[in-house]
């Protein structure tokens, strides 16, 4: 078994536990990963699995652009590609994508809308998120309105680029997506994240 094969499975495992904490219901989220630079493509969940049973065969492959790889033209990607492929371009160091729809992540991103954002101060968990050094600080983790037009959400994010320095990001009753230049990067700010979001969403709700 090769590098490709071991990558994809861990992958695989990995999302499988996420969806043990309720972080996937249905079909729901997507992932990406850069496999292989050289290639050019980016490695990203089919639509429609059930990640509960989620394995490395429920990969494929697209280019830069979201278009599948010759492999696999008959295939669809995640219908949220197109922000895989904007969050790549615009963080070239970027090497994993994870998205989650969890409980707080869907209620905050609504409780929260009319500020386009949700302030974290003081965590002490915050030193885990990128540049940060101390608890003694605040954070935002911006907040954009949900679409289907996907072409209209890249444009989002690119005009917002700068407010996506913590690498993550919520959309409105839908859920978080989270980054890093490593697996383990990407899964430590996510992980961060929604410990912030469960953390806030029970001081609201005793409000």
């Amino acid at each position: 078994m090769g590098k490709q094969d071991n990558n994809r499975k861990d992958f695989a495992k990995w999302i499988r536990s996420a969806n043990k904490k309720g972080w996937s219901p249905g079909t729901s989220t997507n992932y990406s990963f850069i496999e292989n630079p050289e290639k050019n493509t980016i490695v990203i969940s089919k639509s429609g699995i059930d990640k509960s049973y989620f394995e490395a065969s429920d990969f494929m492959e697209i280019d830069r652009k979201g278009n599948p790889t010759e492999e696999y033209k008959d295939i669809s990607s995640s219908a949220e590609t197109k922000i895989h492929c904007e969050l790549y371009d615009l963080f070239p160091s970027t090497n994993y994508i994870l998205h989650s729809h969890s409980k707080p992540s869907t209620l905050i991103s609504h409780l929260k809308k009319a500020d386009k954002k949700i302030t974290f101060a003081g965590y002490e968990v915050l030193k885990g998120l990128p540049s940060i050094t101390t608890h003694d600080t605040s954070i935002d983790l911006p907040i954009f309105e949900n679409s289907q037009d996907m072409d209209a959400f890249r444009l989002v994010i690119r005009n917002n680029q700068k407010s996506l320095a913590i690498n993550g990001f919520l959309m409105e009753k839908h859920g978080l997506y989270a980054w890093g230049d490593s697996f383990l990067d990407a899964k430590r700010h996510l992980e961060i994240l929604e410990f912030l979001l469960d953390c806030e969403l029970t001081l609201l709700l005793k409000k």
